[in-house]
């Protein structure tokens, strides 16, 4: 088509006002809308914030927190310096020195002389606690980790067990299926049942 055919109609932009040149309008519209996210959460029931530390954070029951180096009945790292964990660690902050166990732990041929996470660098994806074959790495619920300086954060065998000790009596995460029924027989036969 032309540009002067007798069908085209020609649209004229509308005027704008001086107010629509000042952007008054939509500057009020923003400012309405601030206000409103500013006031309604003012008045609100439910708080979004908690009072920390007076009111603790209870984490999510997979919240993955600090590492702990869990002890056996007699007192003892768990840990058999395999190597595994710091293998698995995808951020390679676990750093273990293994070393011959002494002559009165008959149960295990190495033990780490030295174990070290740098909390830090770990990115808590619980790869290590997985790896583990003797439950020796675990990660806690801790979340209030504060350091003045990064050799604070740097975690040893010591620091480690330490942390093992406070939270004794905790849950530690599990990344597993969840526990057959207390009822063994039934998780037998759901176990043994063909699937349909």
């Amino acid at each position: 088509m032309r540009v002067d055919d007798p069908k085209l109609k020609k649209i004229e932009p509308p005027k704008m006002t001086l107010g629509d040149r000042f952007y008054l309008p939509q500057v009020a519209a923003g400012l309405a809308v601030t206000a409103k996210h500013i006031f309604g959460v003012a008045f609100q029931d439910t708080a979004i914030t908690v009072q920390y530390p007076e009111v603790q954070h209870v984490p999510s029951p997979v919240y993955r927190g600090v590492h702990r180096l869990n002890k056996d009945e007699e007192g003892r790292p768990k840990c058999v310096a395999c190597m595994l964990c710091a293998t698995a660690c995808p951020a390679h902050c676990i750093d273990i020195v293994g070393s011959t166990a002494p002559e009165s732990w008959p149960d295990r041929e190495k033990y780490p002389e030295s174990f070290v996470i740098d909390e830090l660098r770990c990115i808590y994806c619980g790869m290590c606690e997985e790896a583990c074959p003797v439950d020796a790495i675990e990660l806690t619920g801790l979340y209030d980790l504060t350091g003045l300086s990064r050799e604070e954060m740097i975690f040893d065998k010591t620091k480690l067990l330490s942390v093992f000790d406070v939270t004794r009596d905790a849950e530690p995460m599990r990344f597993t299926t969840p526990p057959p029924p207390a009822d063994s027989s039934a998780a037998t036969q759901a176990l043994e049942s063909p699937i349909s």
